[in-house]
């Protein structure tokens, strides 16, 4: 027996409120546990594993957590639909300098002492508590736009087992000797008293002015002195001048002593030879040498507020160029990498005049107690009165400032714990090399210029809500780098698994050293929260030390997928790869989306500040989520920068979602009608139904293979095809059988109507869900209980006919032209023409029952080709394409041009559009050569004949002849006649099945046409009578109709 025999399909309304249906389906997911059924039907099925990149919940989301939110629910879906397993836990970032800086805001500090005075235990319990503050927006926002992720089973990163998995990660990197302390210079915030990693430094560039100076440096020792030069050096940090130890010049370059008039003062100055033109036109050299020459020659330091023993020297150092400056680099130790290494050569001291707090010390004289970047102004002004400054001015660049607190940062010499990633560069390369960026270019690009350029890794941060750093030292600089806090326990002696591992509890922890009986102290530091979020692949089960966590972290590492936007390719995507290679020697994840930003509706970047945020689930809320959802992953590349505003998210629902809907609504209305039930596909199927199956195959494997590859835009383009090839082809070619409940034709529309819901789930899980729910499910009965627990349709090859595909194609494409050649004549489409010409590749394969189709939709009573009307059609006339002609041929393109003008224009052209070519032979100074040109190179313009409309585009042509006969303007006032009727039974709300009874009147001529066509108004408008009431009129329509219809 027919299960489906039973069933009634009930008539689904055209218009659909998705806001209001989405709530319904967030409802029927939840009571009915969907999400967890997805993930369980697919218990002993291989594995596909996913990352969630954790956010931090200190700060209400935005829209811009949509963005890729979204790419990380479709991938997931589809594999899971796939047949795979896809387990999604949620993660919490939740240490960190932006935390600590929101909570020092909120309690009014403005720097570490605040903290100190407060209570370590007591600021990070406001942490704590900052960072959970928000979860419950995140997490209605992740529910409301159907993004399914478990919740229940999310990982927090302040969570004991994750920090004690974090601990084991740096044990491994500790043992191996990568993980050391080392006294460098590194970027550094004043303001928030630590040090940052150069992933954090990437984030944070701002622009800003500054000073450039050129300071003479008077030469005291050495030929330099003998001929009483200066050394002239060029600086754009002025500050650093107070604890200048010595000068750097390249041992290979060559110097000269050059002497200048300046202000009627004659002075010797030293550059290098390729920089002397800062000194201006009218200069003399006295004397050259190479930098390796001026080794050891002393000079006069710019300022001596500081004592620097042993110091003030020429130095030589190979990083110093010729590009711009002078050739000669200050150098002060304290403030930069390059300055101390090359120090560190020549055992100068390092001297640092500042405070952690970016101050200068108080004893300092003249700048004291001074800001760094606000101590310029004073030293160059004293530089100016002892007549050391030759010239300054100021200078716009990008400076590095906090990424957080928007400070400047200065590069600031001190101790901190390093890992070592330079040592495995070439696994970070081997790696990269074998991931699977999209964009492609990411891979070569900015990551790849990132890993080339790779410095060591400062992970260690001196603050205080973090993940502490587990190295325990004694004074005799013993160490142990502790992985759990089992470990802790057994050196301490005591039970502490219960410990929390913050600051301060974990400071107080100290145990005797096992090699000298010294008590050991954990170093203070905390790390960089990059580390924990970038540990998540193995953290997130808190392996190894969680029962099961080694079964789970093998079974899901590395990531099948992850997708961030692409201010994470130095952050979260730069951790991940680079703690995986460190731990595991494999990158912990094969393939990852790097999304563009989201701008608003103007290309601008959304700030409160604008005033143009869209706020996440008031967006949702207005337009649906599922509208939300196909514009960020259908409209437009993931890969660039979008813009989101209301009118582009309201044209994307409006041209695929709504029409998807109302194809739905409309199959519903005349199935209900029909009392039709389903049933497997039938063996007579029209050329219409082939044509419709063999798209809807094609487009299975399409976004098969579209989804497979990561490409959501191209997925999105073919279901926004098909969709309009079903909804503007398909239905309104087989509108008729529809009207007589065909059931052929509701049997091919239900079953390319299911497989696009299935096609379209993972896209847009809420109407799909719907669809599945109020249409399929109560269409047969076998179907699971959810669209998200079925799996992806698969494609027969058997029923693509890509002829037959090619022929329709071209149909349509034919029938666009003829539309826009009406539009040219502005002839109605109501109005028959007798017939229409067309030049078209492929049109002698076009069978007769298509020809038909374009005769239909353009209301024309014969088709032939062009042929039959020879020239007849149109004036063609051409002129060169300067602009492509000049590109090609360059000085010969006046010769080409005047034989272009002499040649047969209708015949070249016709010989171009069949062979893509064209010889012309031109007389080039004297002599003929063949030119072969395109039709690109022509401006063509085509005049249709008196009687004729033509368009023609990409090498197809159609043709109109415009002659109206008395014959033809009767059948367009019928069907002027037939469109009004339907109108009014539109206007009255009658069903589409309604008989009725048709009252009418009209102008002599009109009322004689009615007349001789009663029989056909009244098949095409369900009439079962029609009279005319010649007492009636009407000036309500260009017709002069009048009508009164009545149900019957």
């Amino acid at each position: 027996m027919d299960t489906n025999s039973k069933r009634t399909i009930n008539a689904l309304p055209a218009q659909i409120d998705l806001p209001s249906m989405e709530a319904s389906i967030l409802d029927f997911w939840s009571q009915n546990q969907i999400f967890e059924k997805s993930v369980a039907n697919r218990n002993g099925a291989p594995r596909w594993s996913f990352y969630e990149g954790p956010p931090t919940a200190n700060g209400m989301p935005g829209t811009h957590h949509i963005e890729a939110r979204v790419f990380k629910d479709l991938f997931p879906r589809f594999q899971t639909m796939k047949g795979k397993q896809v387990i999604r836990k949620a993660g919490w970032d939740c240490h960190g300098l932006p935390v600590e800086i929101a909570v020092e805001k909120e309690l009014g500090f403005t720097g570490k002492a605040d903290i100190e005075k407060f209570g370590v235990a007591e600021f990070n319990e406001k942490c704590r508590e900052s960072v959970q503050r928000h979860v419950g927006e995140f997490t209605n926002m992740t529910k409301r736009m159907g993004f399914w992720v478990d919740f229940d089973e999310a990982y927090w990163t302040m969570s004991p087992a994750y920090i004690e998995s974090v601990w084991w990660s740096l044990a491994q990197i500790w043992k191996k000797g990568l993980l050391v302390q080392d006294h460098r210079v590194a970027p550094y915030c004043p303001r928030c008293g630590t040090g940052l990693s150069d992933h954090e430094l990437a984030q944070g560039y701002e622009t800003i002015k500054d000073p450039s100076v050129f300071v003479r440096f008077k030469a005291t020792s050495g030929k330099l002195a003998e001929l009483e030069a200066s050394l002239l050096v060029w600086t754009t940090t002025p500050w650093t001048l107070v604890a200048n130890t010595a000068v750097a010049v390249n041992p290979k370059v060559e110097y000269q002593v050059i002497e200048i008039t300046n202000e009627d003062l004659i002075e010797r100055l030293v550059v290098a030879a390729d920089l002397a033109s800062v000194l201006g036109e009218d200069r003399k050299v006295l004397a050259t040498f190479k930098g390796s020459e001026l080794e050891h020659t002393k000079y006069t330091r710019p300022f001596d507020f500081i004592e620097i023993e042993n110091a003030h020297y020429v130095v030589l150092a190979d990083y110093v160029t010729v590009e711009d400056g002078t050739g000669l680099v200050h150098q002060s130790p304290a403030f930069g990498a390059d300055d101390l290494e090359v120090c560190r050569k020549y055992n100068l001291p390092v001297v640092n005049p500042i405070e952690p707090d970016g101050h200068f010390k108080k004893e300092v004289a003249l700048v004291g107690g001074v800001f760094f970047k606000e101590a310029d102004k004073a030293l160059i002004k004293d530089l100016k009165s002892r007549n050391l400054m030759f010239k300054s001015s100021q200078f716009e660049h990008s400076y590095p400032h906090c990424w957080r607190c928007h400070t400047a940062l200065m590069y600031y010499a001190q101790p901190s714990w390093y890992i070592k990633t330079t040592s495995i560069k070439k696994d970070l390369l081997r790696e990269n090399s074998k991931t699977d960026w999209h964009p492609e270019t990411i891979k070569t690009g900015r990551f790849g210029d990132w890993l080339n350029n790779n410095i060591d890794w400062a992970v260690s941060r001196n603050r205080y809500w973090g993940t502490p750093l587990p190295i325990w030292r004694c004074e005799n600089k013993h160490e142990i780098c502790v992985s759990s806090l089992s470990e802790l326990g057994e050196l301490a002696g005591k039970e502490l698994s219960k410990l929390d591992p913050h600051r301060p509890f974990v400071d107080d922890i100290k145990f005797k050293c096992k090699d000298c009986s010294s008590i050991m102290e954990r170093t203070p530091e905390v790390i960089d929260c990059w580390y924990d979020s970038g540990a998540m692949p193995f953290a997130q089960w808190g392996y190894p030390h969680q029962v099961n966590s080694e079964k789970e972290f093998k079974a899901a590492y590395p990531a099948d997928f992850i997708c961030e936007a692409i201010d994470q390719t130095r952050g979260w995507f730069y951790t991940l790869m680079t703690i995986g290679t460190l731990v595991f020697d494999k990158s912990s994840y094969k393939t990852v989306l790097c999304l563009g930003h989201i701008l608003d509706k103007d290309g601008r970047k959304m700030s409160k500040h604008l005033g143009n945020v869209l706020e996440p689930i008031p967006l949702m809320n207005q337009h649906g989520a599922d509208a939300v959802r196909w514009y960020m992953l259908a409209a437009g590349s993931p890969w660039s920068a979008r813009r989101v505003g209301h009118d582009a998210i309201s044209d994307v629902v409006r041209k695929t979602l709504l029409t998807y809907w109302n194809t739905i609504s409309f199959f519903t209305l005349y199935a209900n009608a029909a009392d039709f039930k389903v049933s497997s596909l039938p063996k007579d199927l029209t050329l219409m139904d082939h044509w419709i199956l063999s798209e809807l195959n094609k487009l299975i494997k399409g976004v098969d293979d579209a989804l497979e590859s990561f490409d959501s835009q191209g997925a999105g383009a073919l279901l926004a095809a098909f969709i309009d090839d079903l909804s503007n082809w398909y239905v309104r070619r087989s509108r008729r059988r529809f009207w007589d409940g065909d059931p052929v034709a509701l049997n091919t529309l239900y079953f390319c109507l299911k497989n696009l819901t299935l096609l379209l789930a993972p896209m847009v899980p809420f109407i799909s869900e719907h669809v599945w729910q109020k249409l399929v499910k109560s269409s047969e009965a076998d179907q699971v209980e959810s669209v998200h627990l079925a799996d992806f349709p698969q494609f027969d090859k058997v029923m693509i006919d890509e002829k037959l595909s090619t022929s329709v194609a071209l149909s349509r494409r034919l029938v666009e032209l003829g539309r826009a050649a009406r539009a040219e004549s502005a002839i109605k489409i109501r109005q028959p023409l007798s017939r229409a010409l067309i030049s078209a590749p492929g049109w002698d394969q076009i069978s007769e029952e298509i020809k038909s189709h374009i005769a239909d939709e353009l209301n024309i009573l014969a088709l032939d080709g062009i042929h039959a009307a020879g020239s007849d059609l149109v004036d063609i006339s051409v002129k060169a394409n300067f602009r492509t002609l000049g590109t090609k041929f360059g000085a010969n393109v006046q010769e080409i041009s005047k034989q272009i003008s002499v040649t047969d224009a209708t015949a070249m052209v016709k010989d171009l559009r069949k062979n893509k070519t064209f010889k012309l032979n031109v007389e080039i100074n004297g002599k003929s050569k063949g030119i072969e040109i395109e039709i690109e190179d022509l401006i063509i313009t085509e005049t249709p004949r008196t009687g004729w409309s033509v368009a023609s585009h990409a090498g197809e042509s159609l043709a109109l002849d415009l002659e109206l006969t008395p014959e033809l303007i009767r059948a367009g006032l019928v069907r002027e006649v037939i469109r009004a009727i339907q109108e009014e039974r539109k206007n009255i709300g009658l069903d589409v099945s309604d008989r009725i009874t048709v009252s009418w009147n009209g102008p002599t001529e009109l009322a004689k046409v009615i007349s001789s066509a009663t029989a056909e108004i009244s098949a095409e408008v369900l009439a079962t009578k029609m009279q005319q009431v010649s007492t009636e009129k009407s000036d309500e329509n260009e017709l002069g109709l009048w009508l009164k219809l009545i149900k019957n």
